[in-house]
């Protein structure tokens, strides 16, 4: 049975960690005293789940959290450092603190250790998030007891709407663009000089015209969608942003 550990202290522990080739003790008094953070526990490192949803949705919304009082993010997998190391790099994860359970210590002090045999893992983390403060647990998100690796309650977005319903989440842009276009150059600019992060789909000859009428119906470059909105062309996004 999985422990709900609300109310309670976060277990002592201290991870070794590799920071610029050099060993370094880690304690959960350096991460958590005097400290709100958000916590967010996984299987383990470059599996499915924890590398397309869990970890860039945490990363992505991490601006959020810190408007919202979050003084870090902290993913917690039971993985060696190295592991944890090259998945950060691998992930672009540069707003989240990796924290290498090696041991499980942590996790089984959590009551989050479970057996994961029949995948060949051994003894894992189930997967959770808690909001601590002080190093007391406010509120933890545990997915429920059910066959496979449920991803319900944990997610950033759950954890997000907790600590505040209305917190302004950053906004998804994409620009599908071609190589040289000056249109495309001043949609770009625009989405700059509004403080806008997006990111660039450039498309070559061959497809381009096939790609931006299935996503579009339309046939020129750019075409700019924000969050899952089509805004169009560079008048178009003009015309939007003013």
């Amino acid at each position: 049975m999985l422990q709900n550990r609300e109310g309670q202290r976060v277990p002592n522990v201290t991870f070794r960690v590799r920071e610029n080739n050099e060993w370094k003790d880690v304690t959960t008094a350096d991460l958590f005293e005097g400290k709100t953070v958000v916590v967010f526990s996984l299987p383990g490192a470059f599996t499915p789940t924890c590398s397309s949803s869990h970890l860039p949705r945490y990363n992505e919304l991490a601006p959020a959290f810190e408007a919202n009082g979050v003084d870090s993010i902290l993913c917690v997998s039971v993985n060696d450092t190295f592991v944890m190391n090259e998945w950060a790099k691998d992930q672009e994860a540069g707003n989240i603190i990796m924290v290498p359970d090696g041991n499980g210590d942590f996790t089984e002090g959590m009551g989050m250790l479970v057996d994961k045999n029949d995948l060949g893992f051994g003894k894992r983390s189930w997967r959770y998030s808690m909001l601590v403060k002080d190093g007391v647990v406010e509120k933890m998100f545990i997915e429920p007891e059910e066959p496979g690796d449920p991803f319900k309650v944990s997610d950033a977005d759950t954890m997000l709407n907790y600590i505040n319903p209305n917190a302004k989440k950053p906004d998804q842009v994409v620009v599908f663009s071609k190589v040289g276009c000056p249109h495309c150059a001043r949609a770009k600019a625009l989405l700059e000089e509004k403080g806008y992060e997006f990111v660039e789909v450039p498309l070559d000859n061959k497809v381009r015209g096939k790609v931006l009428g299935a996503v579009s119906g339309k046939m020129t470059a750019p075409q700019v969608f924000i969050n899952g909105k089509l805004i169009g062309s560079a008048d178009d996004l003009a015309a939007h942003l003013a």
